[in-house]
């Protein structure tokens, strides 16, 4: 008897993940983090740089109509995503602090 072996996807062994293949990072530039409070402003810091890009295709657009409609179109999409997961990190970590403040010693 021989090992059964898995199965996989075809032209899909051995290869990076499809996110690298089309030019994406496979996770946003991070900066090195040593703790909580690091990580917290990095995605801060993340946040805002995608409502920076946003609002100047924005006013691009608006001037001299050398940005494309859909490139605008995107970059306020990335940017409202981004502005709802920090909304729901916050959210979270509110609720993570009630309920320690409201554990009993």
């Amino acid at each position: 008897m021989s090992a059964i072996s898995p199965i996989v996807a075809p032209g899909a062994a051995g290869t990076d993940p499809i996110i690298t293949r089309i030019g994406l990072p496979a996770s946003p530039p991070m900066v090195q983090s040593t703790g909580f409070a690091d990580v917290l402003s990095a995605g801060v810091r993340h946040v805002e740089t995608k409502l920076a890009q946003a609002d100047d295709l924005v006013r691009r657009f608006a001037l001299d109509d050398s940005v494309p409609l859909h490139q605008v179109t995107y970059a306020l999409e990335e940017a409202r995503m981004a502005v709802e997961l920090a909304m729901q990190v916050r959210s979270k970590l509110v609720d993570g602090y009630r309920e320690i403040m409201n554990m009993q010693l």
